[in-house]
C-alpha cells in the first residue's frame, strides 16, 4: 500500500512525495481512514511508530477541504503533548505535510517568553500544538479560547500521567466543544488513562501497534563517551576510515546539522545536511547524491530523515542522542535491513547520560562502550574507574587511532 491508496488530496500527496515518503506505517494505514470518516480514535502506539503523521495528515486534509482564513480565537485543531521536544516535532510534521495548503499552525510551550507565541496567535492560526502548562496560562490571560475546536488530539497520554498533567487535562476538557472529533494516543493503558479515554471519546475505533522496543540483531551497536566539545573531532576521526561506505548522522537541531556538515566538509569529508529549513530542491539533491554515493555522509534531523530510505546503509551515527528512547530504535533501524548487517554508533556526553539510560531500559540491554579512543570522557559515573583513568591523547590527526566497529561483509 502507498499513500495514494488512502484517498488523500493532491496537496498532501505532493508534500509526501517531496519528502520521499511513500509507504504508510501500520498505524497510518489503519488510522488515517478512520479519522477521515470523522470517527473518534483510541490509538495504542509509542513514539517511533509514525503516529504523528497518522493524525496530522487527516486533520490537514479535513481542514484544508473546508478552509476559511483563520481569525483570532478561531483555532480549529488542538494537539496536546507533554513535552516541548514532542510539541516541536509535531509542529514540524504539520509544516511538512501541510506545506502546500493555506493552513496556519504554531506551537506553544513554557520555559520561554510568551510574546512571540501570543503575537502569532493574534494573527490567527488554524492548528495549535501545545504543552498543558503554557496552554492554561494563555487561556487564563485571554489569548486562547477553545470554543471553536473541531479536532482535539491528546498525545502520549500515559506520559502525561507520569508527569502529573492529568489534572491539567481534566481542567481543559470542559472548555472544549462537546461536538468535536477526539484522537487519543497512549503507549500503555493503565486504569486512570483508560478512564480518561472513556470520558473523552464517543464510540471510538481502536488502533493498536506493537511498541518499538527491540533492536535488530544484525546491527552492531556501540557508544562512545565523549565531551560535547570533542564530538566533532571524534566524528572526523572515525570517518577517516574509508570502509565506512554510507553514513547517516543524526543531529538534534537544524542548526546543529548545518554546523556538523560545515566542519566535515572543511575536513575534506564530502557531506550534506537535510532538514526542514532547506529548500525542496536542496533536500532532493542531497538525498539523490547520498543514494548514488556521490555524497558519503548525510546529516539529518529526525523529522527530515523520515523520508530517507536508502538501500545498504552501512552506518548510523547518533551525534546527539534522541530525547525519546523509541527514536533511537527507529534511527538505527535504517541500517541492518533485509538480513544485512549494519553498524550503529552513538556519542554520549555527560548531559546525555539520562537519555542513554532510558535507551538501555527500552532495549533491555546495555550498549557496549568503546573506550580506547582519543577523546574518552573521563567523568562519567557509568564507566569503571579503570576507564576514567585513561588520559586523552594529544590532539593530532596523525596519532589518533580510534576504534571503529565495522560492518560485516
Amino acid at each position: 500500500m502507498t499513500f495514494d491508496n488512502l484517498k488523500l488530496i493532491e496537496p498532501i500527496l505532493t508534500a509526501l512525495q517531496q519528502a520521499n515518503y511513500t509507504t504508510p506505517t501500520p498505524i497510518q494505514r489503519e488510522a488515517i481512514p478512520i479519522i477521515l470518516e470523522g470517527t473518534d480514535l483510541l490509538g495504542c502506539a509509542q513514539t517511533g511508530t509514525g503516529k504523528t503523521a497518522a493524525f496530522s495528515i487527516p486533520i490537514i486534509q479535513k481542514l484544508a477541504e473546508a478552509y476559511r482564513p483563520a481569525r483570532y480565537q478561531n483555532i480549529k485543531a488542538l494537539v496536546l503533548t507533554p513535552t516541548r521536544e514532542l510539541a516541536i516535532q509535531i509542529d514540524e510534521s504539520f509544516e511538512a505535510y501541510g506545506r502546500n495548503t493555506p493552513l496556519r499552525h504554531t506551537v506553544i510551550f513554557g520555559g520561554v517568553s510568551q510574546k512571540n507565541q501570543t503575537d502569532i496567535l493574534k494573527r490567527g492560526v488554524d492548528i495549535l500544538i501545545a504543552t498543558p502548562g503554557r496552554l492554561l496560562d494563555l487561556i487564563k490571560q485571554g489569548y486562547i479560547k477553545l470554543n471553536t475546536i473541531e479536532f482535539f488530539v491528546l498525545d502520549e497520554a500515559d506520559r502525561m500521567l507520569d508527569m502529573g498533567f492529568i489534572h491539567d487535562i481534566k481542567r481543559l476538557l470542559p472548555l472544549l466543544p462537546k461536538k468535536r472529533q477526539t484522537l487519543f494516543f497512549s503507549a500503555t493503558m493503565p486504569p486512570e488513562i483508560a478512564k480518561l479515554a472513556n470520558s473523552m471519546l464517543y464510540n471510538p475505533k481502536k488502533v493498536e501497534v506493537a511498541p518499538v522496543s527491540s533492536t535488530v540483531d544484525t546491527i552492531e551497536q556501540s557508544v562512545y563517551y565523549v565531551e560535547k566539545k570533542d564530538k566533532i573531532d571524534l566524528l572526523i576521526d572515525l570517518l577517516q576510515d574509508q570502509s565506512l561506505e554510507s553514513i547517516l548522522v543524526f543531529a538534534r537541531t537544524k542548526h546543529g546539522s548545518d554546523k556538523i556538515a560545515r566542519m566535515l566538509n572543511k575536513a575534506n569529508i564530502r557531506t550534506e545536511a537535510i532538514h526542514g529549513n532547506k529548500s525542496q530542491n536542496a533536500r532532493q539533491n542531497a538525498l539523490s547524491n547520498f543514494k548514488s554515493r556521490k555524497t558519503r555522509v548525510l546529516i539529518a534531523t529526525d523529522i527530515a530523515a523520515r523520508g530517507i530510505d536508502v538501500d545498504s546503509l552501512s552506518h548510523v551515527f547518533n551525534y546527539d542522542l534522541p530525547n525519546v528512547p523509541e527514536t533511537y530504535v527507529h534511527r538505527i533501524g535504517r541500517t541492518g535491513r533485509a538480513g544485512k548487517s549494519g553498524v550503529a554508533i552513538s556519542f554520549c556526553d555527560r548531559e546525555e547520560l539520562p537519555l542513554l539510560k532510558d535507551i538501555h531500559k527500552l532495549i533491555k540491554k546495555n550498549i557496549p562502550a568503546v573506550t580506547d579512543h582519543a577523546y574518552v570522557e573521563t567523568s562519567s559515573t557509568n564507566k569503571p574507574k579503570s576507564e576514567a583513568a585513561k588520559p586523552k591523547e594529544q590532539s593530532s590527526n596523525n596519532n589518533r587511532q580510534p576504534k571503529v566497529i565495522k560492518r560485516q561483509k
